[in-house]
């Protein structure tokens, strides 16, 4: 089983999200973090289950629509760790300070 590690930039994407779902009073933004969070369990037993990104990363697609978030990781087989490193929504073109 893998292990799994949140950069402390990932945080920042938190705040962003939860201001995004506060400026459109979306009902219960907690809720929509925590169902992120529990996505990204799926890593710890199929971490290779992302789509292929640049630079050895992937990208985890979770949810879809006006629930969907994308997040970029990468795995280091060595230390058998997720790195993830960034989360953005599906609507944005890219990632916060990448």
């Amino acid at each position: 089983m893998s292990r799994i590690e949140l950069a402390p930039e990932v945080g920042d994407d938190f705040d962003r999200i939860l201001d995004h779902l506060a400026q459109y009073q979306v009902e219960n933004p907690a809720l929509r973090i925590r169902e992120i969070i529990e996505a990204f369990n799926v890593l710890e037993y199929n971490p290779m289950i992302g789509r292929p990104a640049n630079n050895d990363k992937r990208e985890l697609v979770i949810g879809h629509h006006s629930h969907g978030y994308v997040a970029l990781y990468r795995y280091v087989i060595e230390v058998d760790t997720v790195f993830i490193l960034a989360l953005r929504s599906q609507q944005e073109a890219g990632y916060a300070g990448l």
